[in-house]
């Protein structure tokens, strides 16, 4: 069976479903999400995403209860079978392709955090453009406690989130944080007592903003993450102008005048 399903609309819902194993991440539910995330970046009636989890979890990471098995069954579901490094290496960056997938995503992106987020799980999470969480749900790393170093761009992930001091502190040293000490660190956006209505309203109304406008400004700040001023404004300035030409930002700028915001 899929481990995780889709419900297409405007906003699109894809749910990590493996409740079972608290939605720990497979082989096969990477490489199923990876297909669904590029499937809903060319459907046009998709306008936005929310990834979030089954049950009361939102993915707990590796699957490590099933380490080390004898099972070919079981090695089958685990990234890192254990056949040959360069097997391991290969699954991986295919693995990997789904955190490349998420944050060059042109549309934007919502993590529903409705429970536990750790290891590869908070990587999806920090992945997306922004990330609601229930009063409930905890963080770990938890990588190098279960003696591995980090995947799917966890690093990279949680330095341009919380900063590298705190990425290493969060590596190096894992520890369980609370969902309101998740979003001091930089590492969710927000908190929200009633998680399905919050995230209705932040997806309903990203579904009604310009979508050119929203695919340039998300490639705006990844820009700025690597490159200097000059390389940046030389891509920001032709999405500008893009943008500025396009019949949705003057829509949008006559709303925005009669709507009393300026």
């Amino acid at each position: 069976m899929p481990e995780f399903t889709v419900e297409s609309d405007a906003a699109s819902e894809v749910l990590v479903d493996r409740p079972q194993r608290r939605n720990a991440v497979s082989w096969q539910l990477l490489v199923q999400l990876h297909d669904a995330l590029e499937r809903l970046r060319d459907e046009a009636e998709t306008r936005v995403v929310v990834l979030t989890g089954a049950g009361s979890d939102f993915c707990v990471g590796a699957d490590l209860a099933r380490v080390g098995s004898s099972s070919t069954a079981d090695q089958e579901t685990r990234t890192l079978r254990g056949r040959s490094a360069e097997d391991d290496r290969e699954r991986l960056t295919r693995a990997s392709g789904v955190v490349e997938l998420l944050v060059s995503f042109p549309k934007p992106t919502i993590a529903r955090v409705n429970g536990a987020c750790a290891g590869a799980g908070l990587s999806l999470a920090l992945a997306t453009d922004l990330s609601v969480a229930a009063p409930g749900a905890r963080v770990n790393t938890a990588f190098v406690s279960a003696g591995v170093s980090g995947d799917l761009g966890s690093a990279w992930l949680l330095a341009r989130a919380a900063g590298a001091a705190r990425a290493r502190a969060l590596l190096l040293d894992p520890v369980k944080m609370t969902a309101e000490e998740a979003v001091r660190w930089g590492l969710f956006t927000e908190v929200a007592d009633d998680l399905d209505l919050r995230v209705s309203q932040l997806s309903g109304k990203l579904a009604e903003q310009p979508p050119l406008a929203m695919r340039h400004a998300k490639a705006n700040v990844l820009d700025a993450t690597t490159h200097d001023l000059s390389g940046y404004l030389e891509r920001e300035v032709p999405r500008m102008v893009e943008t500025a030409r396009d019949d949705r930002a003057r829509e949008a700028a006559r709303a925005f005048v009669s709507g009393g915001e300026q």
